[in-house]
């Protein structure tokens, strides 16, 4: 709808992702997902993304995370932006590469390495050094922020959105 509107979108996020399992999959979050998924790829609206938080997975997908271009993208100085948490990975990693009852602080040494790795590579400063985002700002400065952003993204001339139908 704002595609057809010309209505920017902007997008504030503090997202673990898309929760997965039996339950959550039989009741349909990867269909709709995909339907939020392809909705935020298709639209040619200025798509403006603000990560205050957490951006996990595949809810960075979702809310417009730098794969789907917005015009712009912040990080807040505590953000975090990852495939998913560090104490997640490290649970995950350690379920697989330890089948047979190994050595409780052999396990607990891989778990905090890998919790590190996580954690020191999904800081918005480690972001914002690799160009992921468009810098970090102050918390107190975002409104304003955003308001800029809007400002000069509507500068630019908007291509029609041609997408296919959405069943809600």
């Amino acid at each position: 709808m704002c595609s057809k509107r010309n209505i920017p979108l902007v997008f504030i996020q503090n997202i673990t992702g898309f929760m997965v399992g039996k339950k959550f999959e039989s009741e349909g979050i990867a269909k709709h997902g995909a339907k939020m998924v392809s909705a935020v790829a298709n639209a040619n609206v200025p798509k403006i993304t603000a990560i205050i938080g957490a951006s996990y997975g595949a809810g960075n997908y979702g809310m417009c995370g730098r794969a789907y271009s917005p015009r712009f993208l912040y990080m807040l100085p505590s953000s975090k932006i990852n495939v998913m948490g560090g104490q997640q990975a490290a649970e995950v990693l350690s379920l697989v590469k330890f089948r047979n009852n190994e050595d409780q602080a052999t396990i607990d040494s891989f778990k905090a390495g890998i919790q590190k790795g996580y954690d020191d590579q999904g800081s918005a400063y480690y972001s914002t050094g690799k160009l992921w985002d468009d810098g970090i700002i102050k918390a107190g400065d975002l409104r304003r922020i955003l308001g800029l952003s809007l400002n000069a993204s509507l500068n630019a001339k908007i291509e029609k959105t041609e997408a296919g139908v959405f069943r809600m």
